[in-house]
């Protein structure tokens, strides 16, 4: 066997260069770059090996926190369609752990990303080493193992020669649409820096193929006949139709059997509300449409979505006692939620001969009319949160004529970002797409912070897109560091800050559910009361911004926020529109969502939130 002396490290970096992914007989490079802050865990090890042999084949990127590269990884992997993905490096320490909400943003989006961050010495020599979490029942225990729940594959390498099996075992986790998540290689100091002798086949270049899996024929045959008895049929598409290249599919297979469909938030774009058949969002952020039709449906086909309690409004969504689901997904487990009828396969070839099992049936008449009813109710609501017609009552915008706005200005080669507070329930029901990929939602973490990260991975992954990461003030003040590296690299963002003083969502949840004014705004500390109730603190973003390197606009009504825009897109470099919104809100709900009052409290207001959720809870329905 032909072998050659290298270290770890350099085979680490030379191995990730040559990993491919193939679909419908098209290759694309698995790990397309590797961001990473170094330290004293990495930076003699991995460092010094990306710097060597690195090149154009692995282009390092300097981010500015590591959970942010994460996020930028997984936004990359996001619009990438699972075909590609970056990895990240850190030290030993904080370092590492800071990736670890990353991760578990990864997993529970089932999106990959490799992270590759250093670990205490191997051989202990210099133990307690900087750094080290010192565990008292165990001598091979490191901040890393905080990872393992948050990974779909997890492996610490103690020798060199372990990379030989441990590499190759986490790049068929990454290509895989079933598994994939975080994959983990916690890489120990030591081991990084030492030599050992390489077999080189181990270099060659590696395929995974990514295949098209179908339904057994009986499946199929069984799942038709159960929705050929279907008098008010839906289909819920979730993010595993974008993930497949399944939209045009997806819209064939609801124009030959006139089935609506309504979308998650990771499947929005999947059908375009434009669509006579597209009812827009479902569930807790849905529309008056989707969620009309949701209630009534007896068959409810899911594609491509882990139902989560959003989607299903904490299960109180579909409220035909006898309603049946049929579920397309790859996943074993989210192909079964609800006690739905298993399609086990690829979303865009299940669609294809699921359409042909069903060739000559057609949705009845009656549920024709009731959709284009349910659509047509949906307009009026739809202006009334969009335009408002009067002014707030402190004359700033509201965040929903923000995103009416937002959503005129931008076109098909537009990508709006966007992932925690308020926002991602106020777009999800009001944004009406112009394309499947304008709208790019993390919501399955709901992580604080994604935006800015997340469209900076999404300008990495598609340069030519004009990409918008839409946020709120709590967001900003978590993490905008990433602003300074897409400065850096020249890669044009343009951040729309959403400023309402407060962590605004969790403000209006909590007054929902009967609670005073607590801890969510964003004030100073009271002499008189001893809490945070006093004046609004006043933080000036725009300055922020403007000393990260952006180019700073400022809109206060739907006039100067189209200008702003338009300034905005004419400008090479990373852009900030800083908005000032009203607290107030003129948003519609058309469910529920499970977030249960206490259950004894001496404030009235409380006790009556109470009493309305134990009446809610009883609209909850197993489908099993």
């Amino acid at each position: 066997m032909k072998t050659v002396r290298i270290t770890t490290a350099a085979a680490v970096v030379r191995f990730l260069q040559a990993q491919y992914v193939r679909r419908d007989g098209v290759e694309h490079r698995l790990i397309n770059g590797i961001c990473g802050i170094f330290g004293h865990g990495n930076v003699a090890g991995l460092g010094q090996a990306l710097e060597e042999h690195g090149g154009k084949m692995l282009p390092y990127f300097q981010p500015k926190n590591e959970q942010a590269m994460v996020h930028s990884a997984i936004a990359y992997a996001k619009t990438k369609r699972r075909l590609g993905t970056l990895a990240c490096t850190t030290s030993v320490g904080p370092g590492a752990t800071n990736m670890v909400t990353g991760a578990a943003t990864a997993t529970i989006n089932r999106l990959p990303v490799l992270l590759l961050p250093g670990d205490i010495f191997a051989n202990r020599r210099p133990g307690p080493v900087l750094q080290q979490l010192e565990y008292p029942g165990s001598q091979d225990v490191s901040v890393n193992d905080c990872f393992k729940p948050v990974s779909r594959y997890w492996d610490r390498i103690n020798r060199p020669e372990q990379i030989l099996t441990a590499l190759p075992e986490a790049m068929r986790v990454l290509a895989d649409p079933a598994e994939t998540g975080a994959v983990t290689i916690a890489l120990p100091e030591d081991v990084q820096s030492e030599a050992f002798d390489c077999p080189v086949n181990f270099f060659a270049k590696r395929v995974y193929d990514v295949p098209r899996a179908l339904p057994p024929i009986a499946a199929l045959t069984a799942a038709a006949a159960i929705l050929r008895t279907a008098k008010r049929p839906l289909l819920v598409a979730g993010g595993g139709v974008h993930y497949s290249g399944a939209c045009a599919a997806l819209n064939k297979f609801a124009e030959i059997t006139g089935i609506p469909v309504a979308v998650t938030q990771a499947g929005k774009g999947a059908l375009l509300e434009s669509h006579a058949l597209g009812l827009g969002a479902i569930g807790v952020t849905g529309t008056l449409a989707a969620n009309r039709i949701a209630t009534i449906a007896d068959v409810v086909v899911v594609v491509g979505t882990r139902l989560a309690d959003f989607t299903t409004a904490s299960k109180s969504q579909f409220q035909d006692p006898k309603a049946r689901f049929i579920s397309i997904n790859v996943h074993a487990a989210d192909v079964a939620k609800h006690g739905a009828f298993p399609l086990l396969g690829d979303a865009r070839a299940t669609l294809a001969v699921f359409g042909q099992a069903l060739r000559g049936w057609r949705v009845p008449a009656a549920h024709s009319r009731a959709i284009a009813r349910a659509r047509t109710a949906w307009e009026k609501p739809w202006r009334a949160m969009t335009s408002p017609g009067k002014p707030s009552p402190d004359s700033r915008l509201y965040q929903s004529e923000v995103i009416r706005v937002l959503n005129e200005f931008c076109d098909e080669a537009s990508t709006v970002v966007h992932a925690a507070g308020g926002i991602p329930g106020d777009i999800h029901k009001l944004w009406r797409g112009h394309s499947p990929t304008d709208y790019h939602s993390e919501y399955g973490y709901s992580c604080m912070g994604y935006e800015i990260a997340g469209a900076f991975g999404v300008k990495l992954a598609d340069p030519e897109r004009e990409v918008y990461a839409f946020l709120g003030d709590g967001s900003y003040l978590m993490l905008n560091h990433e602003i300074v590296t897409a400065v850096q690299e020249g890669l044009k963002i343009t951040v729309v800050l959403s400023d309402n003083t407060a962590y605004g969502c969790i403000h209006n949840l909590q007054k929902a559910c009967g609670g005073r004014s607590f801890g969510n705004e964003f004030r100073h500390r009271s002499g008189t009361s001893g809490r945070l109730d006093g004046a609004p603190l006043t933080v000036d973003y725009a300055a922020n911004a403007r000393s990260l390197g952006a180019t700073v606009f400022t809109a206060t009504d739907a006039v100067s926020l189209k200008q702003a825009l338009t300034a905005a897109r004419a400008e090479r470099n990373t852009c900030l529109i800083y908005v000032p919104v009203t607290p107030h809100s003129v948003m519609q709900g058309f469910s529920w969502w499970d977030v249960p009052p206490a259950a004894l409290s001496g404030v009235p207001s409380v006790r009556a939130a109470r009493r309305t959720y134990e009446k809610a809870v009883k609209k909850q329905r197993f489908y099993y």
